[in-house]
């Protein structure tokens, strides 16, 4: 499947209808060292939590709006000119420190006209998430303004690490949809999800006082 027969798919409707879909990417789609690298530390956990091991997936959204379509996705810095990529936010990999460094920085772009990398190895995807033309505006108004922590850490106390699952769940949860009924592909589980879902929740409730 090419990509333009996903991005049909995922309106089934035309270009114009606004919305949000979901994409389900294999850890490491692309790349056999973050394959291997998911493995090794998934056979790790699975063994400590004495449960079978999974697929890992990383997550992306494909945001349609009157203005246009845009690609929301957490990734590695490739250099170059990151405006071009619809660059909104970013921070450190590993380490606070490390983040001087282009190779430890990550990068969230907003991305118009963009491209998921990959997304011919997409599982289960893409899922509606909305049609709602004003929640879709909401989800990338709030795309400069999500949290920055540190990825593979817990520096926000969520009770996992921040990668770029955390990201796009806490930006569906943050614009108002509900997560509880997401789940990922069967056989398969998504690390750092829940971090968003709890994050978010959490600044509701501190915005939001009962």
């Amino acid at each position: 499947m090419t990509t333009n027969d996903l991005e049909q798919s995922s309106t089934g409707r035309g270009e114009s209808v606004a919305g949000v879909d979901l994409y389900w990417l294999p850890l490491g789609a692309g790349g056999h060292s973050v394959r291997l690298n998911g493995r090794v530390f998934e056979a790790v956990v699975s063994r400590l939590e004495h449960r079978p091991a999974c697929d890992l997936y990383h997550s992306a959204l494909e945001v349609r709006v009157p203005e246009g379509r845009f690609v929301i996705e957490q990734a590695p810095v490739p250099g170059g000119d990151g405006a071009r990529r619809g660059v909104a936010a970013g921070g450190a990999v590993g380490a606070r420190w490390a983040g001087r460094f282009r190779i430890f920085r990550y990068e969230v772009r907003r991305w118009r006209d963009g491209v998921i990398p990959d997304v011919g190895e997409a599982v289960d995807s893409p899922r509606r998430l909305t049609d709602d033309p004003e929640c879709a505006g909401r989800l990338l108004d709030l795309v400069p303004s999500l949290p920055t922590p540190v990825w593979g850490r817990d520096e926000l106390a969520a009770g996992e690490m921040w990668n770029s699952n955390s990201v796009i769940a806490w930006l569906i949860t943050s614009s108002g949809l509900n997560l509880d009924w997401i789940q990922s592909p069967d056989g398969g589980r998504a690390p750092g999800w829940n971090a968003g879902l709890v994050v978010a929740r959490r600044q509701h409730a501190q915005q939001h006082p009962a």
